[in-house]
């Protein structure tokens, strides 16, 4: 997150942590892979999970080095990702001043977060710390709109959103605009699917969105009857009925200039 933070982060993310930890998707296996061959993650690599809000990404991460220092400025999200990975380096910091020597990181990876903290700061802090040639992945899960019942979905949360940095907003590709510390090298994408109930998979993974989950209870007890109404609408499916949700996976690698 940022030097100064959003206020939709630190209130929906400190209110709604267990809640993201517990319905939030994870990754598609396949980003193991994507960590070893396109960002060269070895088991002796030193790598940051910046933004690493309550370790989702962890798990993934930890399959290709030990090595590993999940930064996070929300205390709430790191009390949940000290639950689950008890054993994994913590340090709770803002994006552009952390306690790590100048080049002595060999990958730093922002999954679901580098929209929050996409700024000129943040970057030349990323440079510090990465060795020469070093690698930034960024990741995002995002919901596959072409699919008619998760496009009605975006359409009614959209807006909601007012000015909550988004990943489909594309803003925070301007801070690589006119620069000199970072080369873009690629982007993949996968897919995968959440499978669990309407009511887990859909109405509560989007009650746990930023700035739904700062809204008040009220309001997203009428959120949730509307998601699952229209999920109803398109599929017939009831809050208890098993559902699929589709996912892409987008893969950014940028390599330190």
């Amino acid at each position: 997150m940022t030097h100064s933070l959003h206020p939709t982060a630190e209130n929906g993310f400190s209110s709604a942590a267990e809640l993201y930890q517990q319905v939030r998707p994870n990754y598609p296996q396949a980003i193991v892979t994507w960590l070893k061959d396109e960002l060269n993650i070895h088991p002796d690599a030193v790598a940051i999970d910046l933004g690493s809000g309550t370790g989702k990404f962890l798990h993934y991460l930890k399959q290709v080095t030990s090595n590993i220092i999940a930064v996070e400025p929300i205390p709430a999200m790191l009390e949940q990702l000290k639950i689950v990975h008890p054993e994994v380096k913590t340090l709770q910091a803002s994006s552009h001043q952390i306690a790590q020597s100048m080049h002595s990181v060999d990958a730093i990876l922002c999954a679901q977060s580098f929209h929050w903290f996409a700024e000129r700061q943040t970057l030349q802090e990323i440079h510090r710390l990465l060795k020469p040639q070093g690698h930034l992945g960024l990741v995002w899960n995002q919901r596959d709109i072409s699919v008619d019942w998760v496009k009605a979905l975006a359409d009614y949360i959209a807006p909601f959103e007012s000015d909550t940095p988004r990943f489909h907003s594309n803003q925070w590709q301007n801070v690589f605009q006119q620069q000199e510390l970072f080369e873009f090298q690629s982007l993949s994408t996968f897919t995968q699917h959440q499978v669990g109930s309407v009511e887990q998979v859909v109405s509560k993974r989007l009650l746990s969105t930023s700035f739904i989950a700062a809204r008040s209870a009220a309001d997203q007890a009428k959120m949730k009857t509307v998601f699952e109404s229209i999920v109803f609408e398109h599929t017939g499916l009831m809050p208890h009925d098993e559902i699929s949700f589709p996912y892409i996976t987008y893969a950014y690698h940028y390599r330190a200039r």
